[in-house]
């Protein structure tokens, strides 16, 4: 029983160490560029993480756990674009959400896009694939209609 216990132990912890190995970049000419590297999509995770209860509540039931860490890893270039109200933040980084706030037309929070970029002429061009927020049913029910909005972009 003492090994058994151990053994759950050792695998639970393995997940969520995996879970939290997660790299989500806030610059995203950084992403850009880990983007084309690996020529996978970006998704953008627009949230006000200090104050948007949908935003904690995607974060605590999908994002943070093991299958989308799996899932993530797999497929796309994870972007965190904060809207915080009691968090300090660096003026660049502010400026540089405000402007993919209005590129995107996000109205609400949290807002999940995905999407291609790339650079022409010194100005960033975004192939937008699809968007989502929080949906209900944990991390199955989000990662079915993450991998439809990039089943769409394989098939053109």
């Amino acid at each position: 029983m003492k090994k058994f216990a151990l053994t759950l132990f050792l695998v639970l912890g393995s997940l969520t160490i995996q879970a939290q190995e997660l790299k989500w970049e806030t610059d995203i000419n950084k992403a850009m560029e880990i983007s084309k590297k690996s020529k996978k999509p970006l998704m953008l995770f627009f949230t006000g993480s200090d104050w948007c209860g949908w935003c904690i509540r995607l974060q605590k039931e999908v994002l943070k756990t093991p299958e989308f860490a799996k899932w993530a890893n797999k497929n796309v270039v994870l972007v965190e674009l904060d809207f915080p109200r009691r968090s300090p933040q660096q003026p660049e980084l502010q400026k540089q959400n405000q402007e993919l706030q209005q590129i995107f037309g996000i109205q609400g929070f949290p807002t999940v896009w995905f999407a291609k970029a790339s650079k022409k002429d010194g100005k960033i061009n975004f192939e937008q694939l699809g968007s989502t927020g929080y949906v209900a049913g944990g991390p199955a029910a989000w990662l079915s209609g993450a991998d439809q909005i990039l089943a769409k972009d394989k098939k053109s």
